[in-house]
């Protein structure tokens, strides 16, 4: 039995949610370098803060910002005007089951994590401040 490890978003989400989402400013904008053509990627995220530290879930899998955020470990996050570059962890299986578990009562996402189960297919990042020098 083989497990879905991508959910890939409709034609709506890509063209006309994503884009309407990241211009309101109702979620949060990762910024990731594509790791082939070295252009900015923009995508909403949900990033979960949890006792002081910030996270941020796959809800749709192995997508293009996670395999991005893989190969370039850094990311910048936008919400509001304001930006905020990190360093990327990615968590172990075992450090990622009470962020998962803290994410899904946070967030309504529960439909993703219904199509893929397993919190293997959902790669969760800690987001480590990079301090600016000013």
């Amino acid at each position: 039995m083989t497990t879905k490890s991508y959910c890939r978003p409709g034609w709506l989400t890509i063209n006309v949610l994503n884009p309407l989402i990241r211009r309101l400013g109702t979620a949060s904008t990762l910024k990731v370098t594509r790791r082939q053509t070295g252009t900015l990627q923009r995508v909403p995220v949900n990033v979960l803060e949890l006792a002081g530290v910030r996270y941020v879930v796959s809800m749709r899998g192995q997508t293009h910002w996670v395999r991005n955020l893989r190969a370039a470990g850094r990311c910048t996050i936008q919400r509001r005007g304001r930006r905020q570059p990190y360093l990327a962890v990615e968590l172990s299986e075992e450090q990622q089951s009470p962020i998962i578990t803290a994410y899904r009562s946070q967030w309504q996402v529960q439909r993703f994590f219904d199509q893929m189960p397993n919190s293997i297919d959902h790669p969760a990042f800690r987001l480590d401040p990079i301090e600016s020098r000013g």
